[in-house]
């Protein structure tokens, strides 16, 4: 579909990509992945043609269309959200343009058996059969699938895009570029601007996706889900992996060793050549072999290692003594007009030492609980009891607004720094992507993410029992991303994470408090147990649907009864079964297939939750595609047998209304 070839971008003398060669085609799932600055993005906007390399030339192929999503500087205004979704429609918009231009024709031309009016009949005829060849009449319920999806509500739909703040633009693009449907998606962190279930859904949709996908993300488990190559920038180079992120991370390590080996074999072939050219360089019996041996050495292609930066092992200052509880709430109540409740009724206990990650959609109050906790939200009626002795501190992505423009990034980290760690400030930093004279940068001049990741590093350094942190990984690479993980696994302190991120929260919490309707409701466990509960509640509640349809009778009240001979009642009877028949076969071959498939994915997870699972047992990625494969063929199952059950349930009622 798309081939890069030769291609080579610099930035001054800082050198991107070297003479680079790329192919993405069919249904190719690709990650780009590599350090912050490595030219993720840059490689991004070549393939979408934004940026022109200085050498090389990107081939595209008759037909193919591009989508691209950036990370963010997106603003839409001046539609409602509709209509700002439909006009990335392309070709269907365009033939509902001109169907309504002919049917304006069509009324306005007075002979209906002239030519001219037969042509318009002709053409709109083949206009309606290339409409519903581009599923043109399902265009509505498409949109409205993908918005649901992306976590807008019914009453979003006729508002202007104007009034949507930044995240929510974001995903107006994503679900433009979702309707598009280009040949190749695009895609620099998309998950930035998305909660957990909206999260799901985006994985869901492009492994189903039929173009072919390339994707940055510092969202691993997203990157394991969707991407089957790898493809790491580092040095101006890329190398492909055939395989997902956890794959690449596992073949990187058995290929840096192997080049480290190689690289140690050459250092020591080159210092045995320059002894050697060192010695003899001045006898003139061995000119001629000295020479031969410099030229050698110059045509050698050098072998060069990535310069790893050392990992930084970063701890907390120890954890100031608090009581056993760090918050309690009782009824607690949140409106913000004093009619519409955001939070009802909220009972909830924190102990010393808990790692809670909230969960939910956006708007359903997680941040408005994080700040209620952090004591920077009054309540409308309730109870909040700190703890004893509980020192709170609190990270919101507007942190970055309290930083003082006029110090330099170290002087900012001074101010907060105390005892040991006041020594490896400038490490510390080295983990939160301020590097070499990165840190003597004033703060005035750095971006909104530069900035996000000082306010988190300086609040993290300073003394504290309780941290409270929303979307703290946001501008953070997969490197510090670790860092903090392994930070708040050693911290004797309480934590409380607003987060998406699976594979981060999987690392830390024991509890998972999803806010919903207003409540909250705790699951214990991390990330993967809490989707694991609710997928389980999901097909619990199927399964239920299903056998309680089977015991359903429908029934019409009718106004009389009047007498019906029994040849009449026979006759109806076979006309019900003539047309009811088909169906109930139908539902019942998908009743057999919904147990089978329920039955192979208890099997399966009864295995994969076998200590010996991760030995070397059983083939891991195949057991874990086959149970994703199933899953997904489970709800598809599901929704042929709802759309099945309401046909019948249409077709008996308007039976029982007809007689």
């Amino acid at each position: 579909m798309i081939s890069l070839n030769g291609i080579s971008v610099r930035y001054g003398s800082k050198i991107l990509f070297d003479d680079v060669s790329l192919r993405v085609s069919g249904k190719d799932r690709v990650s780009l992945v590599g350090s912050n600055g490595a030219g993720k993005s840059t490689m991004l906007k070549v393939i979408a043609g934004l940026n022109v390399p200085d050498s090389g030339e990107v081939a595209l192929s008759k037909h193919t269309t591009i989508g691209y999503l950036p990370q963010e500087g997106i603003e839409y205004a001046g539609k409602t959200l509709y209509d700002e979704i439909y006009s990335s429609a392309g070709d269907i918009n365009k033939i509902q343009q001109e169907l309504t231009a002919i049917e304006k024709e069509m009324s306005e031309v007075t002979d209906t058996t002239s030519d001219e009016f037969m042509d318009l009949i002709n053409e709109y005829g083949e206009l309606q059969e290339r409409f519903q060849m581009l599923d043109g009449f399902r265009l509505k319920s498409k949109i409205e699938k993908i918005l649901m999806g992306l976590g807008f509500s019914e009453s979003d739909i006729n508002r202007m895009t104007d009034e949507f703040s930044g995240g929510w633009q974001m995903r107006i693009a994503l679900a433009k570029l979702l309707l598009s449907n280009p040949s190749i998606l695009l895609l620099d962190e998309p998950t930035n601007h998305l909660d957990i279930e909206s999260l799901i859904w985006v994985e869901n949709y492009l492994k189903a996706y039929l173009g072919a996908i390339v994707l940055v993300s510092h969202d691993r488990s997203f990157l394991d889900n969707i991407a089957d190559r790898t493809v790491e920038i580092s040095l101006g180079n890329v190398t492909e992996y055939s395989g997902n992120y956890s794959f690449y991370k596992m073949e990187k390590e058995v290929r840096k060793e192997l080049l480290e080996n190689q690289y140690n074999n050459q250092q020591n072939y080159l210092k045995q050549q320059e002894k050697f050219i060192e010695r003899f360089r001045y006898k003139s019996t061995k000119a001629r072999a000295v020479q031969s041996r410099i030229k050698l050495l110059d045509k050698m292609d050098k072998i060069e290692l990535e310069d790893e930066e050392s990992t930084v092992k970063f701890s907390f200052p120890p954890a100031t003594h608090s009581g056993k509880v760090a918050i309690e709430i009782e009824g607690l109540i949140k409106s913000y007009d004093g009619k519409h409740n955001v939070l009802e009724n909220i009972d909830l206990l924190i102990s010393r030492g808990e790692k809670i990650c909230l969960v939910g959609v956006n708007g359903a109050g997680k941040s408005t609980l994080t700040r209620i906790i952090a004591g920077l939200e009054p309540i409308n009626s309730g109870i909040i009891k700190d703890g004893h002795l509980v020192e709170k501190k609190f990270y919101a992505q507007n942190q970055a607004e309290t930083l003082d423009h006029n110090r330099t990034v170290l002087e900012t980290m001074e101010t907060s720094a105390t005892g040991d760690i006041t020594k490896n400030l400038r490490s510390i930093l080295g983990s939160f992507l301020f590097r070499g004279d990165d840190v003597f940068k004033k703060v005035g001049v750095l971006s909104g993410g530069e900035k996000s990741r000082l306010a988190l590093a300086k609040m993290l350094i300073e003394p504290s029992n309780f941290l409270i942190l929303d979307e703290p990984t946001n501008h953070l690479d997969m490197r510090s991303k670790e860092v903090l993980m392994n930070a708040l696994n050693k911290y004797e302190g309480t934590v409380l994470i607003v987060s998406h991120d699976r594979e981060f929260i999987d690392g830390i919490v024991n509890k998972v408090i999803e806010v919903k309707g207003k409540k909250i409701r705790t699951y214990n466990g991390n990330a993967k147990d809490y989707l694991d509960a609710k997928e389980k509640e999901l097909v619990s509640q199927r399964a239920d649907e299903m056998r309680l349809s089977k015991h359903e009778t429908y029934r019409v009240d009718k106004p009389a009864e009047k007498k019906v001979s029994t040849h009449e009642i026979k006759k109806k009877k076979k006309e019900l079964t003539r047309a009811t028949q088909p169906i109930k076969t139908k539902i019942k071959e998908l009743e057999d297939e919904a147990k089978g498939l329920e039955e192979r994915i208890a099997k399966l997870e009864i295995i994969m939750g076998s200590p010996n699972f991760y030995s070397g047992s059983y083939d891991i990625i195949k057991t874990t595609n086959e149970y994703n494969n199933l899953k997904d063929g489970l709800k598809y199952v599901y929704s042929k047998w709802e759309e099945q059950s309401a046909k019948l349930s249409e077709i008996e009622i308007q039976f029982s209304n007809e007689n």
